[in-house]
């Protein structure tokens, strides 16, 4: 991510008073901006024996020794930002391409990887999942040349004329669109004999049994007259006649074909007039699927994918998220009405209902029946109703068969998120029994997104706080033997997802790679001080 110079707008006092009146700031206490110092040692070195950890990705962690170094001295686990995600490892035509992936896998050496995300909604290749599943049916090929009769006659054969005139017509009105269109004049009517004025298309490259949609714009210059289709040139089919009128009319024939090799005919006999005949088309017609068919297909796709994952990395990678934000915070399963569409969605669950997340964790343990599997999401803290429900999911999925062996909570959050929210939530997730991991814990430190913020050392202080609160929580009420560890969502705060252009300043690390009082408070937090 490029770099983004920030510069002062306001004294750094008017700009904290500016945001304090935007925020809500009673859990957060009495500040001192000297109580956190301490940055002389590696997180990783500050005891507790869990995993410390931050998300990275590529290509900074291959590329940038500074960021590499930082990431390798003060973590011991790691988590890839966005490289193990759908979206950047399947091709649009469904094969996989590891080799960014690879290369960061590489560039970590011999530090813990922590895999994310198997199964999530967002970050899919959907051109892919779409276009495989049925979701979107291909469109058919056209199999008609010269459809529009640009070109003339071109590739049109005349039958039948019994006095009649067939021409290509290029006269000012006569076409629908383009220049050019078939002219039929046929000054005698030939009753009951469509077929004695008839006009073939070029043979068709077509399958027996399969349908074809034929279809063509036709006028006549008088009132009444009569066209219908027939085929060739064996076994026959006949289309009713057609009453057409003065202006263009679209027809469209359904037929089964009964041979490998098929004309169709335009036969034009029965009424004299004259007729115009333009945009020809002929397409197979593309069945749509059931939706149990989507879902199958759906389901191997999912089944690919984390089978794929877990057996390349498994000598790398000992623990995953398995599945990822499977409710909405109102605590429902996700479906299309409830999940904001977007180019890279596919909501899994839509389609494949509840067995979604289990078929997801049967994939993963059979890939890797050693590995520890984690569900995870967001707004754990914050939305109590959406908490109680994921426990009662995995409570569900486990009494099924699916191994679980943990719960994610990211805590992307705030300087005025409740305390007391982190407080019930890591009871809650406690009283499991399984192992908990604060997976993407950032601090929004200017959640207003207030213009001319500066990040003073009283702010710093403010966002510090916040960020020894939920590690000392954590492990207050996350018992030793559950606690999985935390991750930090991103190494400097320019890199971060929530940087908005230099409006916040979420992480640990400023610009220069050098230590916040954030990281500061993480380090005593773990000490235990």
């Amino acid at each position: 991510m490029k770099k983004i110079i920030i510069k002062s707008i306001l004294p750094a006092a008017l700009s904290f008073m500016a945001l304090s009146s935007c925020t809500k700031m009673k859990d957060v206490g009495v500040l001192t901006t000297g109580g956190y110092t301490d940055t002389s040692a590696a997180l990783k070195d500050a005891g507790n024996g869990g995993f410390v950890g931050v998300a990275i990705d590529y290509p900074a962690m291959v590329s940038n020794s500074t960021y590499a170094s930082v990431v390798k001295r003060d973590f011991n686990q790691v988590t890839f930002g966005n490289l193990m995600k759908h979206s950047s490892i399947v091709k649009d035509n469904g094969t996989m391409d590891f080799t960014n992936t690879d290369a960061l896998v590489a560039a970590v050496g011999t530090m813990d990887i922590f895999g994310h995300t198997l199964g999530w909604h967002s970050q899919l290749n959907t051109t892919y999942l779409k276009n495989f599943s049925g979701l979107v049916v291909p469109a058919a090929t056209e199999l008609t040349s010269n459809s529009g009769f640009e070109s003339g006659l071109t590739g049109w054969s005349i039958f039948n004329t019994n006095g009649a005139t067939i021409t290509a017509s290029t006269a000012t009105g006569d076409a629908r669109t383009g220049t050019g269109c078939m002219k039929v004049v046929n000054p005698t009517a030939q009753t009951g004999n469509q077929w004695k004025v008839q006009v073939s298309s070029a043979a068709l490259a077509t399958t027996p049994s399969k349908q074809y949609v034929i279809s063509y714009w036709v006028k006549a210059a008088s009132p009444g007259g009569s066209i219908r289709l027939s085929t060739g040139p064996t076994g026959a089919q006949y289309q009713g006649d057609q009453t057409i009128g003065t202006t263009y009319q679209q027809v469209s024939w359904t037929i089964t074909a009964s041979i490998s090799s098929m004309t169709f005919l335009f036969d034009m006999g029965q009424v004299a007039n004259t007729y115009y005949i333009d945009d020809v088309s002929v397409k197979e017609v593309v069945p749509v699927p059931a939706g149990s068919t989507i879902a199958a297909k759906l389901d191997i796709a999912l089944g690919d994918f984390i089978t794929t994952m877990v057996n390349r990395y498994k000598t790398k990678v000992k623990a995953w998220d398995v599945v990822n934000e499977l409710v909405d915070d109102n605590g429902n399963l996700r479906n299309n009405s409830n999940t904001t569409a977007a180019p890279d969605v596919l909501v899994w669950s839509n389609y494949l209902g509840r067995d979604y997340a289990l078929k997801a964790f049967n994939y993963a343990s059979a890939a890797d029946p050693s590995a520890l599997l984690f569900i995870n999401d967001y707004n754990l803290e914050s939305r109590s109703v959406k908490l109680d429900s994921l426990i009662a999911m995995v409570a569900e999925l486990k009494g099924r068969g699916a191994k679980i062996d943990g719960i994610g909570t990211q805590m992307h959050i705030s300087r005025n998120t409740s305390y007391d929210g982190i407080d019930q939530m890591f009871k809650k997730l406690a009283a499991t029994g399984l192992k908990i991991h604060v997976s993407e814990l950032d601090v929004k430190i200017n959640p207003a997104a207030v213009s001319g913020y500066i990040l003073t050392p009283l702010e710093q202080n403010y966002q510090a706080q916040v960020y020894s609160y939920v590690v000392k929580s954590y492990l207050k009420y996350v018992p030793k033997a559950q606690q999985y560890g935390i991750t930090i969502w991103g190494l400097t705060d320019d890199s971060s997802w929530l940087y908005n252009n230099g409006k916040d300043f979420p992480l640990m690390y400023n610009a220069n790679f050098s230590r916040k009082q954030a990281y500061s408070a993480v380090l005593q937090a773990l000490k235990g001080l």
